[in-house]
This record gives C-alpha cells, structure tokens and sequence, in this order.
C-alpha cells in the first residue's frame, strides 16, 4: 500500500504521545512522517517527552492544516484540548487518530462527529484494549454465542499514581473515570450495549491532600443484570489486578492481568477460561506472547486510511460511547 503522509499535534503529559509517535516513526512500510507540532507549549512544559520527535521536523499547525499531502494526523495533545484540535484537522478533510476520549465537552464532541460525518475521513480513538489479542479473542467468542447469553461484564483498571498525577485529575470531568475509566466503559458498551441507568461513583480518597476524583466506580443497569467498572488512582497493586470478567450461561472469561510490563512499549496479558459448573474447576489459564501495546492500533489505522479495512467503531458508536462516559462521570 502507498505510505500515509502524517504528522502528529501534540504532546500529553500523563498518556500515550510519545509512544504513539514512535509508533508510527517505527512503522515506515506504512507512514511518511511529515513531522509534529506543539501547540500548547509543549517544548516548555514538556521536555522530558521530546527526544523521541528527534530527527522530525517541527511545523507550525497551519503548515499541517494546509498541506493537502498531509492525509491524516494523530492527535496526542493533553486530554481537554483533543477535541478541539481534532476539530481543527476534521475541518481541514485530515484523516483523524486521536488520543482518548476527547475533549471535556459533549457539545464540541458532537460538533467534532458531525464534521466528520460530513468528510466521510477515517476517525479513530486511542482506546488500546480493542487490540488487545485477548479481548479480540473474547469478542469472538461473544459474537459466535460460545459463552451463551451474557450475563454481566466486570472491568478494573486500577494504579498507584502520585500526588502530582492525582491533583491533575481535577482538571477532567469524573476524575480517573475520564482518564482511564473510559477504556472500561467501552468494553462494557461494546458487549452490553447502552444500559437502561448508569449509577456513578466518582470519590476523593483524599490521600495526601489530593481532592481530586481518584477512586471511581460506575454501575450499568440492564433488564435482568448489572455490569459495572472500577478505575482507581490510589491502589498498591492495582495494576495487577487490571481485569475484563465476561460472565455468560456456557462461560465465564476472565483477562487477568490485563497487562504484563515484558520491554518499553511490549507487554504480555493472561486469562483463565471457565466452562465447567463444578467448583473444583480451576479453569484453562494461558498466557498471551508478548506484544506492543500501540502498534497493532496504529496499523488498523492505517489499514482504514487506505481502505483496507472498514472501522468497525461507526462515528455513531464513538458519539454514543463518548455520552456514556459523560454519564460514568456523573456529567
């Protein structure tokens, strides 16, 4: 396939910016790296995430705006200003990967959904475990029946953040549940589809002085469950309890940990599957071959740019997932 001409705008301070970039810098079969640009004063706030745009040219955002050979941008600035940036480059007919879940603001969102709507250009969110190889799996099997009628979906993504990251939430809607919450919510939607009532827990552990949100839970009311999830700030050995829960009629899958550190971007992930009604069942546990934690997005990405593949997340699920979120939020 021809090389996709890109540039990204931005840099975050607290999600995937840098990785991303190297991402699509590594991946050369696929992209032409026209350069970045920091529009928020990234060079100055930012430093320490700057090495890997080395060898790039940095642009002016006008520059990337304007030039019709620039066919597609990711947009990797700190989360309450994605949207807006996106809107910029929706306007200007680019192909949109953007950092997740946007901007603060459903109204800009929806403005955002509409544009794109109108140039018919690929939009795509940075929600990371749609390519996790064991999610992919579980989605399978969901679709094929092999776990009969889903019966609820448990999701965790939990850390142990310091006070400087935990005093940032502050600044999102719901706290840890926009910031990471929003990977949880999609999972859910996805195999449960929109709940009849979202119950949010959005609380302050108040640990060192902190009164941001970081301990979060939202409940997802259906007509015979609840599903819910949890996102926490503040938890030792949280990370390690990262987990997807599919409870079904013929099966139960359990992704845990979501997310075994093996390199710099590699990681690997486990699950245990559950067929039998015996409780000496100890179920069939397997481990996942490490993988890169980015790169699989990116080359969907591109495979939607160049009309490979069709996006399976619709501009309408996108709009719809970002509304639940808000909702998880207590927004």
């Amino acid at each position: 396939m021809k090389k996709i001409r890109i540039a990204q705008i931005g840099m975050n301070e607290y999600s995937h910016s840098t990785q991303i970039f190297g991402s699509i810098a590594k991946q050369t079969d696929l992209f032409d790296v026209a350069g970045y640009v920091l529009p928020e004063n990234e060079r100055e706030r930012l430093p320490q995430k700057l090495d890997v745009l080395k060898g790039y040219p940095e642009l002016t955002l006008e520059e990337v705006l304007s030039d019709p050979s620039i066919e597609a941008v990711t947009v990797e600035t700190d989360e309450v200003n994605l949207t807006k940036y996106a809107t910029l480059a929706a306007k200007a007919g680019k192909h949109i990967h953007m950092e997740k879940p946007g901007g603060a603001v459903l109204e800009e969102f929806e403005t955002l959904i509409g544009i794109m709507r109108q140039t018919g250009k690929v939009f795509h969110t940075g929600y990371m475990y749609r390519y996790n190889p064991f999610v992919i799996e579980l989605m399978q099997k969901i679709k094929n029946g092999e776990l009969g009628d889903i019966i609820s979906v448990e999701a965790q993504m939990n850390c142990i953040h310091p006070a400087a990251l935990r005093e940032w939430l502050r600044g999102l809607p719901g706290g840890m549940m926009f910031y990471l919450g929003c990977h949880l919510v999609d999972l859910v939607l996805q195999i449960r589809g929109t709940p009849e009532r979202i119950l949010p827990f959005c609380k302050s552990s108040g640990i060192d002085g902190v009164v941001s949100e970081d301990f979060c839970m939202a409940l997802f009311e259906y007509e015979n469950s609840v599903s819910f999830v949890k996102t926490t700030a503040c938890e030792i050995g949280g990370y390690d309890r990262r987990q997807l829960v599919v409870t079904g009629t013929k099966g139960m899958v359990e992704i845990k940990p979501f997310e075994i550190i093996t390199g710099h971007t590699e990681i690997s992930c486990a699950k245990t599957e559950y067929t039998s009604t015996s409780w000496r069942d100890r179920g069939v546990h397997t481990q996942a071959e490490p993988f890169d934690r980015y790169d699989a997005m990116i080359r969907a990405f591109a495979a939607y740019v160049a009309g490979e593949k069709e996006n399976p997340y619709t501009l309408s699920y996108e709009l719809e997932l970002y509304r639940t979120l808000l909702r998880c939020c207590g927004k």
